[in-house]
């Protein structure tokens, strides 16, 4: 390991990420050297780190290097990895256009969820596309308290349980994982939305996400909410060839969700580069030793 590692720090609507660039891989981070990086007092601080790897030099990434040069090798706060992270992949693009991998236009992004098409506007903002959502079959309920609610189950390359209520301060402080049943729905634990609406296709929601705590923003939870909310509505793109679209309040900003005719979720947002600096390497490895 070198003495000094580059990063920077960016946000995606307040979701903000360590960003280590490291193209060929070359750099050891484990779980509990992620887990000093984004700690908020004893390291940069983030919600998650965006490893950022040319998909070639990864063995996860490997076999998608013919259709993107880079990976996002995303990891949540506490150091666990995770598929996906729609705010994440925003901020990657915008990395990858500062550091001059890219410009304007089109990209694709290498993910644990699979290949992300992504633009890059004049104006700033990122759309990304999100795939299609998965839609388990299964009752599910979420808790906080004494008050419970019936869920929507929702996949967008990672496990979501969304929850309409009445006020959004009913979600309670969301340090903690909100309980949710049966256990079997998520095995490896689930981002808990809770949504209250705006106004006709505009709703608001506060987010769990797992592995970090409350976040001011989720990208995949937000289209989640978006296609949740389209089926309560009584709306389904893929069967009315009317595409749905769905302006989703975050704590940390709004996103843009549409739901294409042939069931392709896209997300709208900005992305901002906030910092740069270096990482001492040994004060890494002392305060995460291997």
């Amino acid at each position: 390991m070198s003495t000094r590692i580059a990063f920077l720090k960016g946000h995606g609507t307040e979701n903000d990420f360590v960003i280590v660039p490291d193209p060929e891989n070359a750099i050891a981070l484990p779980p509990a050297a992620v887990a000093v990086l984004c700690d908020r007092r004893a390291g940069i601080g983030g919600d998650g780190l965006l490893h950022v790897v040319r998909s070639a030099a990864h063995p996860e990434a490997r076999h998608m290097a013919a259709e993107a040069e880079w990976f996002m090798d995303y990891r949540n706060g506490d150091g666990s990895i995770a598929e996906m992270c729609g705010n994440g992949v925003r901020v990657f693009a915008r990395y990858l256009q500062r550091a001059g991998h890219v410009t304007e236009g089109d990209l694709a992004v290498a993910t644990r969820g699979g290949v992300k098409t992504v633009h890059i506007a004049k104006n700033g903002d990122v759309t990304v596309g999100m795939g299609k959502a998965l839609l388990p079959e299964g009752d599910v309920t979420v808790s906080v308290g004494e008050r419970n609610w019936p869920a929507r189950n929702v996949n967008m390359g990672n496990p979501h349980a969304v929850a309409f209520v009445d006020d959004l301060s009913h979600a309670g402080d969301l340090f903690s994982p909100p309980p949710f049943s049966p256990a079997a729905a998520y095995p490896d634990g689930v981002n808990v939305e809770f949504v209250v609406d705006r106004g006709p296709g505009h709703v608001a929601l506060r987010v769990h996400e797992r592995g970090v705590g409350e976040t001011r923003s989720c990208g995949t939870g937000a289209c989640a909410v978006a296609v949740a909310t389209a089926r309560r509505d009584g709306a389904d793109p893929t069967a009315t060839g009317t595409p749905a679209t769905y302006t989703v309040d975050l704590p940390g900003g709004t996103l843009v969700i549409t739901e294409r005719p042939d069931g392709e979720i896209e997300m709208t947002g900005p992305a901002v580069i906030v910092a740069e600096g270096e990482i001492d390497a040994e004060w890494l490895e002392a305060a995460a030793p291997a």
